[in-house]
């Protein structure tokens, strides 16, 4: 349940404080996938920014 916590738990916590709700906009399950999805990718999209920094993310995209 700690590892758990570390690794599942903090994006998701992340995310929910990023766009200051805590249940979803759209409704039925499709919906709310592709929302989930979106909010996953400026996750991650972000994550790599803080990481390797712009210009490395611009180099990997031009490669």
């Amino acid at each position: 349940m700690t590892l758990r916590r570390c690794t599942v738990e903090h994006p998701f916590g992340t995310l929910k404080a990023w766009v200051g709700y805590t249940y979803f906009l759209t409704r039925r399950l499709k919906n709310v996938r592709t929302e989930m999805a979106l909010n996953v990718l400026a996750y991650n999209i972000k994550r790599v920014v803080t990481l390797i920094g712009i210009q490395g993310v611009m180099q990997t995209i031009a490669a």
